[in-house]
């Protein structure tokens, strides 16, 4: 079975997304009603713009997601999914893959997502970091002793969190992590603590756009970041989706789950090649490719 997934924020890259404007028409339709419904030109800013320019939030989360959802348009019948799964933001992208959501109907989500994303961590300064070497379970032990928001956000394959909080609490967590063992405990260069419950009025900002959007019978089941579980069900992945931002991703959940389900194969679907290794961490023998 067929495995399609879609990654998500820090995948961006200047120029991306301008091979498949220049050589298809479905692209260039695409890209030119993305330009109209976001109100700018994104187009010049991922094909021609600084890597600056593409750390925006508001330019970083729609550029990923168009690159994503065109290039799987582009594929014409070899885009045949037994299932999908995205990457936080990615999620987007995976459920406008497999029909669930429009095209129009995602990329107005995923703007409306970004800029509430970026409200909230500019009302209360937070950030990540990345913590390798360490059992999961050994993380969450250290992360719910401080006293502060401190949680795992992303667990990305067997040995690689990444946890999320309040400034101080992600400075406690490392010297903590680091104590315990962790080969690294790297504070990242995000704008806030997503994934975290510093992420709440995002959530509630965002849920209202949600239930505002249309919502479909998907061709195949999405593998949701929140538990891991396959959904078909659109009142269930409405909802899930809802609470995707303030709970952590399970990727290496996912992963598994989706093995378990029968994939034979995963095929990544936009920039970069981040999920591709990931998988490898969780069974280095999975075949793997870019789409």
């Amino acid at each position: 079975m067929k495995a399609f997934v879609f990654p998500g924020q820090g995948a961006q890259f200047v120029g991306m997304g301008k091979d498949l404007y220049d050589s298809y028409d479905v692209a260039r339709e695409l890209f030119d009603r993305a330009n109209e419904i976001l109100g700018f030109e994104i187009t010049k800013l991922m094909f021609g713009g600084t890597e600056e320019d593409l750390r925006q939030t508001k330019v970083t989360q729609p550029a990923i997601f168009l690159h994503s959802v065109i290039l799987a348009k582009t594929l014409g019948d070899a885009f045949r999914p037994d299932m999908v799964a995205g990457h936080s933001l990615g999620e987007f992208s995976a459920l406008v893959a497999n029909k669930t959501l429009s095209f129009e109907d995602g990329l107005v989500l995923v703007s409306k997502r970004a800029l509430a994303m970026q409200k909230a961590c500019e009302a209360e300064p937070s950030t990540m970091a990345a913590i390798l070497g360490l059992d999961d379970s050994i993380v969450e032990e250290v992360c719910a002793s401080i006293n502060e928001v401190v949680v795992p956000a992303n667990y990305n394959s067997p040995g690689q969190i990444v946890i999320s909080g309040s400034m101080k609490g992600i400075d406690m967590a490392i010297e903590a992590l680091a104590a315990k063992g962790a080969k690294r405990a790297l504070k990242l260069a995000v704008g806030g603590a997503f994934h975290s419950p510093l992420m709440e009025p995002a959530r509630k900002e965002l849920a209202a756009a949600i239930e505002a959007a249309h919502f479909s019978k998907p061709l195949c089941p999405v593998y949701q970041n929140v538990n891991a579980k396959a959904y078909s069900d659109p009142d269930a992945i409405r909802k899930n989706l809802v609470d995707q931002l303030t709970s952590p991703v399970r990727w290496t959940q996912t992963v598994v789950n989706m093995i378990a389900g029968g994939a034979t194969s995963f095929t990544e679907v936009g920039p970069g090649k981040v999920l591709q290794g990931l998988i490898k961490k969780v069974d280095k023998d999975m075949t793997t490719q870019s789409a």
